[in-house]
């Protein structure tokens, strides 16, 4: 019976409901699966995909989300369905209140989780069935093999119960901007200035063990902190709330660590910002899990992965003509550094033997699309300022709100395009400068924690760079690839020019 009811709710999943709304177009998916790299640079997929996603509108009420599955995709699949319908389906008008809507956010993940449980009641008494018939004071592994099928329908049925999900969610009502996140995966709000730079904030907390108020959280328990922060990972993972997790949320007292705990440590609650006023706002929403980040700081060191993110995103919007080939775009580009670091051998490599799956969503703000997708028969004047990556500072930290501005100031379309610039999902080329043009970039950081600021055009370690166009004289590998093309003495050459320019320009 309880294996009918299972498959009903499978077949449920197949065709949802959701299919009937109306996806948002004014969004954009990425995703990549998991990747465990061999010797040779080939690779392997460790699990089928566990991320989830929604981007749906009704009337005037826009929902985006993203959902970072683990141990399967059951959790983030039930997630992206009942969170749906615990949102649009006239919960949500647009005579609610700030106050109204955080309270709407917080009750529809107490509900989704709630659900989410009672959807497993029957497996959880399978398992309690299963377990009856079973010796007591043996280890399963030292049971006879008349045990053996037994195990095996055992086995099944925790796999079907374990797993959990982290969520990052964006509400958009009344033209203001609500963020709702549990976990680890992260929402950052990229915004046009009105001298053309690019301000990166992110608008989300990573609830970790490196979080202090989720510490203190757990002190209240009772739990010895200075031990989880030091394991770094509870009940596997490395997030302190999350949704599911049958073990980590009723059978946490089995956990040495956990088991002094007054009350579950591992909690669904939402932390909620907003909302904010989107008026008059151009730039753009990104909403991604930890895996896109993570494998950008496994390749190149924990720091400024979201300013390096951004970058790529505003440098897709100029390059692809839909916001899906955007988002696509930057999980190829993320994909392709991780494993071009683990291949290099170098000193970082050994931080890149795999990467979890993937998943960016981006919602656009007005920014404008496809500007370098054909090039122009006229000459242009002017130039146009495009967001790049940024060095890497210890002193920009990730947690709580972080707000950095970057931009690189180009040529004009014409002086930079050396022929047609042909949209690509993998490592895609930047336009080359002549001698006599010279890029300017800026960083401007501001910190919750620091409260730092700094400006910078390199730091000679190649974070910052320029990429000639590939000569068509280079041919692929039977892999796809060519050998390696970057030259950065002509780049730092002239911004020392450009940088010894301004100098005497300013004395005098």
């Amino acid at each position: 019976m309880a294996s009918q009811r299972r498959l009903g709710l499978q077949n449920q999943e197949q065709t949802s409901w959701t299919d009937d709304l109306t996806v948002c177009h004014l969004s954009g998916i990425g995703y990549g699966t998991n990747r465990i790299y061999q010797v040779d640079g080939t690779s392997t997929e460790a699990h089928s995909l566990e991320d989830g996603w929604l981007r749906f509108r009704e009337d005037e009420c826009f929902l985006y989300g993203v959902f970072n599955g683990y141990d399967g995709s059951r959790v983030s699949q039930f997630v992206t369905q009942r969170l749906t319908a615990e949102l649009l389906l006239g919960q949500l008008t647009l005579s609610r209140n700030d106050a109204d809507v955080r309270k709407v956010l917080l009750q529809a993940f107490d509900v989704v989780e709630r659900s989410f449980f009672e959807s497993i009641d029957d497996s959880l008494a399978e398992k309690a069935n299963l377990h009856s018939q079973l010796p007591e004071g043996i280890p399963h592994s030292q049971l006879p093999q008349q045990y053996q099928k037994l195990l095996e329908k055992l086995h099944k049925i925790e796999q079907e119960i374990a797993g959990g999900t982290t969520a990052i969610v964006a509400l958009i009502l009344n033209n203001k901007l609500y963020i709702a996140n549990i976990g680890t995966s992260r929402a950052l709000l990229c915004k046009s200035t009105a001298d053309g730079q690019l301000q990166v904030t992110q608008v989300s907390v990573d609830h970790t063990t490196d979080n202090e108020d989720e510490l203190f959280r757990l002190s209240q328990l009772g739990l010895d902190v200075a031990k989880i922060k030091q394991c770094g990972l509870i009940g596997g993972q490395d997030s302190s709330r999350r949704i599911g997790d049958y073990r980590m949320k009723y059978c946490y007292n089995d956990v040495e660590m956990l088991s002094p705990a007054k009350t579950k440590p591992v909690i669904a609650e939402p932390e909620i910002h907003g909302g904010q006023s989107l008026d008059g706002v151009t730039g753009f929403l990104v909403l991604m899990t930890d895996g896109l980040y993570k494998a950008l700081e496994a390749a190149h060191g924990p720091g400024q992965a979201n300013q390096e993110i951004a970058a790529m995103v505003a440098t897709e919007f100029a390059l692809q003509t839909r916001l899906e080939a955007v988002a696509q775009a930057v999980v190829d580009r993320v994909r392709r550094i991780h494993r071009d670091t683990f291949v290099s051998g170098g000193e970082r490599s050994k931080f890149c033997e795999r990467h979890e799956d993937m998943t960016l969503l981006v919602r656009n703000f007005h920014y404008p699309l496809g500007e370098m997708s054909q090039t122009s028969n006229s000459p242009t004047q002017g130039g146009r300022i495009y967001p790049v990556s940024v060095p890497y500072t210890s002193t920009q930290g990730t947690l709580g709100k972080t707000s950095v501005t970057l931009s690189l100031v180009m040529p004009s379309q014409n002086q930079m395009m050396n022929g047609n610039h042909s949209n690509s999902t993998g490592d895609e080329t930047t336009p080359t400068l002549t001698n006599s043009q010279s890029p300017t970039a800026t960083l401007q950081s501001t910190n919750t924690h620091t409260h730092s600021s700094s400006s910078s055009s390199g730091d000679g370690q190649g974070h910052l760079f320029h990429r000639h166009r590939l000569p068509h004289t280079l041919q692929p590998d039977q892999d796809g690839r060519v050998e390696p093309y970057v030259d950065f003495l002509e780049f730092y050459r002239l911004w020392t020019v450009d940088h010894s320019e301004q100098t005497v320009a300013g004395a005098q």
